[in-house]
């Protein structure tokens, strides 16, 4: 027993210290955000602010319009990842409980598509959404990502794994397909449904590239575009820079620690029951 508990308490603690060595750098943005410009530049630096200060905040909401460009991610991300869930759930299940014609062929046209990569494509979908009138807009940064071969596939392969008595059932009880979908359906996929909200949020907050591309306008920046737009080309605004890093790290986490309690209840209490 003496063994078994020294072997745990060194595991504990190797896991204590890689967490400590993953999460220094984000404790060291967040404490370098509340330093001044003169403990910023300061050699050697300091881990704790010698003296706390809200500055850096002030100025990017205030100088930078930060929270407009927020409120630009918000939006984007929300809508965007409510739309993956819908269509991809629909196109999961129909790929997964319907026998028609072409079924398979779709389903392999899906997931060639993840063998090409986001660069092959952008022009084309630009002059798509170019000939829509969706350009610099924020439909341009919703509509592309609002179906993906990934999501289709897993919850495809989900999906599979459901009892077709239990729709059957549900059919011989009087329920259409939209409420098989509705009530049956989504309530069994909540925790991959989950798992895809947390990634498709991720993905969308975090990203520079398309948005760089779709939108022109600084009015419609999103946070990443927001977060370039301190860096000078002959200087960098550290402070605003550190401020601004910090807070677009809360949503993700917000939506990490919603989803993962979803996820785990979903895997305890689905909708068999």
């Amino acid at each position: 027993m003496t063994q078994t508990f020294a072997q745990k308490t060194v595991v504990y603690v190797l896991l204590v210290l890689l967490a400590a060595l993953w999460l220094f750098p984000v404790i060291w943005i967040f404490l370098s955000s509340f330093k001044d410009n003169s403990e910023l530049y300061q050699f050697p630096p300091t881990f704790f602010p010698q003296q706390f200060t809200f500055e850096h905040f002030v100025n990017a909401f205030e100088k930078g319009s930060f929270g407009r460009y927020f409120l630009n991610s918000a939006i984007v991300a929300v809508t965007s990842t409510l739309l993956l869930l819908i269509i991809n759930s629909m196109a999961g299940f129909a790929l997964a409980k319907y026998r028609f014609w072409g079924g398979t062929f779709l389903l392999l046209a899906f997931i060639s598509t993840l063998m090409i990569p986001l660069e092959v494509i952008m022009i084309p979908i630009f002059k798509v959404l170019s000939m829509l009138g969706l350009y610099n807009s924020l439909l341009a940064l919703i509509i592309p990502p609002a179906a993906t071969p990934t999501g289709v596939f897993l919850l495809r392969q989900y999906l599979l794994s459901v009892p077709d008595e239990l729709l059957e059932a549900s059919r011989m009880d009087g329920a259409n397909e939209w409420t098989i979908y509705w009530k049956v359906v989504l309530p069994l996929c909540k925790p991959i449904l989950a798992a895809l909200a947390i990634f498709s949020f991720m993905w969308r907050w975090d990203d520079f590239l398309w948005p760089l591309i779709g939108i022109s306008d600084p009015k419609k920046y999103t946070v990443q575009l927001a977060l370039s737009n301190f860096i000078g080309e002959f200087n960098v605004d550290w402070g605003s820079l550190l401020a601004m890093s910090v807070i677009t790290m809360i949503p993700v986490l917000i939506v990490f620690l919603i989803f993962q309690k979803q996820l785990v209840s979903g895997m305890v209490t689905s909708g068999m029951k």
